[in-house]
């Protein structure tokens, strides 16, 4: 009889807690339904009716949008989708080898080393760009995709290196022991063991790594000004250019289909990236 009280007190708690989230929700996802709903409007009745429900239907937005001005969109999907692959292969590579030297293996300075590379974590990347851009122009190789994806194949984004490291370390070194008693070396140990206990760590670092290079638009419009190299986040800006009419609804719409890769990513491995976050986060 003493914890129906109780139970009816946790009930109404928990229903307060889900109005007040679902609250949060609606208001944090107001802005991203209002631009899937007005990339359906005609082009006047954007800012004319700017609630969520459209007056009128239409799809060309996403037609014209496509069709692009001098470049069809197509063309900037694929240039995004080939940056953001070979990053992702980039990272992945560069990012766990160097994370398994760091978790798994002793040598000099390692503690060292490994404060520097956390140092880099708080170096904005604004304060490398001009010695980056002037080394890439020395070697030819501006105004290509080389500037955005050569350097993951060499460890620069520290924060998946802390966090497969921190994943790594959680991982009992026993099971190393046991491999080397049965003739494996360090490949074979990382290979076999390693790697498949790491998935949901290096879910994580491909997801973010997906998101942020697809979201990129900084680095992209220092490294590529040759139109037909440009990727989904710069030629979204082309809608709004200073120097033509703008086009918000076309920019609305592949706005639109620009997230559409993000949602399918996360709606794939939604699982293992919050597992990946959750339990990196515990690792001593």
């Amino acid at each position: 009889m003493e914890l129906r009280p109780s139970g009816k007190k946790n009930r109404k708690m928990l229903i307060f807690r889900s109005f007040i989230i679902l609250c949060i929700s609606l208001i944090v996802i107001e802005p991203l339904v209002w631009m899937i709903v007005s990339s359906f409007k005609p082009e006047p009745d954007i800012f004319r009716y700017i609630g969520l429900i459209p007056k009128r239907v239409t799809l060309e937005n996403y037609i014209e949008g496509w069709k692009g001005k001098d470049l069809g969109f197509a063309v900037f999907f694929s240039n995004s989708l080939i940056i953001v692959a070979f990053a992702i292969i980039g990272n992945l590579i560069s990012c766990t080898l160097t994370a398994y030297a760091f978790a798994r293996m002793n040598f000099r300075f390692r503690s060292l080393f490994f404060a520097l590379m956390l140092g880099t974590i708080m170096l904005p990347p604004h304060a490398v760009i001009i010695p980056q851009y002037i080394f890439f122009f020395k070697i030819g190789i501006n105004n290509t995709f080389l500037p955005i994806i050569l350097p993951k194949f060499f460890a620069t984004d520290s924060f998946f290196i802390f966090l497969i490291v921190q994943f790594m370390r959680g991982i009992p070194t026993e099971l190393d022991q046991a491999a080397r008693v049965d003739g494996c070396n360090a490949w074979d140990i990382l290979w076999r063991i390693i790697l498949p206990l790491c998935k949901p760590a290096l879910i994580t670092t491909t997801i973010f790594t997906f998101l942020w290079t697809w979201n990129d638009f900084f680095t992209q419009l220092v490294y590529l000004t040759d139109s037909k190299l440009q990727t989904v986040a710069l030629a979204l800006k082309k809608f709004v250019d200073a120097d033509a009419l703008p086009a918000y609804g076309q920019m609305l719409a592949m706005s639109t289909l620009s997230i559409i890769p993000i949602l399918i990513l996360f709606a794939f491995f939604q699982r293992l990236l919050i597992e990946g976050i959750s339990t990196t986060g515990l690792k001593a």
